[in-house]
């Protein structure tokens, strides 16, 4: 009769999971490290930068803003992270929602610039280069591919360099910038309307029952749905730092706009004694961007022991907000 034996393999099939844990352990380590680290350096926000341009030439300042914000969000460390389907920058929130804040204020300069800062009435015809730029911008922030929106925003970078080359040569009738308080007006009147609703969205962080004013002030007044007399409106627990970031990346966008705009309307602004005004509402959106020194984003109760850095940030875009009711209409007058 044969007698079998039984094998042991016990202690070889933990020495090759050992082994197998001492290679993987550290190679695991390290990537976590490095990913860590790249998220890390990839958050950081980023200063204003201001534009030296030429003086002599009206409306290349704001031109020039514009390109550099545009490149900014696509060349920034890590680059453009709103799309991104790998990490770290799949893992990342805060930034994305920065670079959104920023590219809807590009979108509304685009917008402005090509309806209004380079024609000189309604019916005049739109600028080419600026006719193509402004819908490349306007691609889904969000879209990786077919198209990617990088590749869509570097072609309306094109755009705008073109613009920008036809504002400096010396063809009269080629490529313009009408610095008029109209115009400048235009665009502020949707500033004006970005600015009051982050600062609502940033206030509703606590949650707060507001009186309905939709239909105020005007007795023939009407509304395709009614409305209750009195609305609960609070921002999503999970949303509270998207709407934080988004209102940092429209600050920081919308305070290097303002400051081109100074130096293009400068004469507009000292006809309307307006300069300090605009210089009001270039610091107080400085001042909203003021280095974090928490590492999340606080959201404690009206009078409570924390913090609440969405409130703070409403206060801020709402005296900026107050300061371009103001300035437009300073502008309106004769």
């Amino acid at each position: 009769m044969t007698d079998f034996k039984r094998r042991d393999t016990t202690p070889a099939v933990y020495g090759s999971r050992l082994r197998w844990l001492r290679v993987l352990g550290p190679l695991v380590a390290v990537v976590v490290i490095a990913l860590g680290t790249l998220a890390w350096l990839w958050s950081r926000e980023l200063s204003i930068v201001t534009t030296t341009t030429r003086a002599d030439v009206t409306g290349l300042a704001t031109t020039d803003a514009a390109i550099h914000v545009a490149h900014t969000l696509l060349e920034k460390p890590g680059g453009y992270l709103s799309n991104d389907v790998l990490p770290p920058g799949i893992l990342l929130d805060n930034l994305p929602n920065w670079e959104f804040g920023a590219l809807v204020q590009l979108r509304d300069l685009t917008r402005v610039l090509r309806n209004d800062f380079s024609r000189s009435e309604t019916q005049s015809i739109e600028d080419p280069d600026l006719a193509m730029a402004e819908p490349l911008f306007n691609v889904d922030s969000g879209s990786w591919l077919f198209p990617a929106a990088e590749s869509e925003y570097r072609e309306g970078i094109e755009y705008l360099d073109r613009y920008r080359s036809r504002l400096v040569d010396a063809n009269p009738a080629d490529g313009n910038f009408f610095a008029r308080a109209d115009n400048l007006r235009e665009w502020l009147a949707v500033v004006e309307k970005r600015l009051g609703n982050l600062s609502q969205r940033l206030s509703a962080s606590i949650g707060q029952r507001r009186v309905n004013v939709s239909l105020a002030n005007d007795p023939a007044a009407r509304a395709a749905k009614d409305e209750p007399g009195e609305v609960n409106v609070q921002t999503a627990w999970l949303e509270i730092d998207d709407v934080f970031y988004e209102a940092r990346g429209t600050a920081w966008a919308l305070a290097q706009f303002l400051r081109a705009a100074e130096k293009d309307f400068a004469g507009v602004l000292e006809d309307k004694n307006a300069n300090r005004t605009l210089a009001q509402v270039i610091r107080e959106l400085e001042d909203a961007l003021v280095p974090m020194r928490s590492p999340v984003v606080l959201n404690g109760q009206r009078y409570g022991i924390f913090a609440n850095h969405s409130l703070v940030m409403a206060g801020y875009l709402s005296r900026a907000n107050a300061a371009v009711i103001n300035l437009r209409e300073l502008l309106s007058r004769g």
